[in-house]
């Protein structure tokens, strides 16, 4: 199974920040108009929660503190068996359990994955699609500490297969994003973004 629950991402100010930075896709202007990508902030990387973890290895040793072993048990079991039913029905009844805000008629398509280790932080809006073998990350471990993020997808959002989905990120009502993205900033409403990391390739009214 290519998900782990030890799963690390590597970001910029880490991966982003290699992408320039400043490339951050969402306007104010569009931002405001959707609930789901918020005119609060206008880096993901500002909203991310961090804490630190001193001491000589690396910030995933200390995952068992960071949340309860048996509550990780928890969720994979659970996200597992959500990946591989065929029953959309059941696959938001099961990730509903473990805290995943779920709207009416999300699709989550085979293998599609949750953050295991804090699924709470995920709200999916009505009739948004999760593509097959996609991945949406509340967490990122790095050396030095830890971050947490909520992930925001908007009603009637797309995200491709394979494609991930970092902490923090949020995604307009509409928007869609490329099989095989990394999407590193928030995308605006009924726009079209695809990459490593994602960029804008097309938007609505253009």
């Amino acid at each position: 199974m290519r998900k782990r629950v030890e799963s690390a991402c590597v970001t910029d100010e880490d991966a982003s920040g290699a992408a320039g930075g400043g490339n951050q896709v969402e306007s104010t202007d569009e931002r405001a108009n959707d609930p789901a990508v918020s005119a609060e902030s206008t880096s993901r990387r500002d909203r991310l929660e961090r804490h630190s973890t001193p001491g000589r290895r690396n910030s995933l040793w200390s995952w068992p503190t960071a949340k309860s072993p048996l509550a990780i048990v928890r969720n994979y079991v659970v996200i597992v068996l959500a990946r591989i039913s065929p029953s959309l029905r059941l696959k938001n009844w099961l990730l509903g359990r473990l805290g995943v805000t779920v709207g009416t008629g999300v699709a989550w398509g085979l293998e599609s994955t949750p953050d295991v280790f804090w699924p709470e932080r995920i709200t999916v809006g009505d009739d948004a699609i999760i593509g097959y073998d996609a991945t949406l990350l509340c967490h990122e471990f790095l050396q030095d500490e830890y971050r947490l993020g909520d992930v925001v997808v908007g009603e009637r959002a797309m995200i491709g297969a394979g494609a991930i989905v970092l902490p923090g990120v949020r995604i307009g009502e509409g928007a869609r994003v490329a099989a095989n993205s990394l999407v590193a900033e928030d995308v605006p409403p009924h726009t079209t973004v695809a990459g490593v990391p994602a960029e804008v390739v097309s938007r609505a009214d253009s």
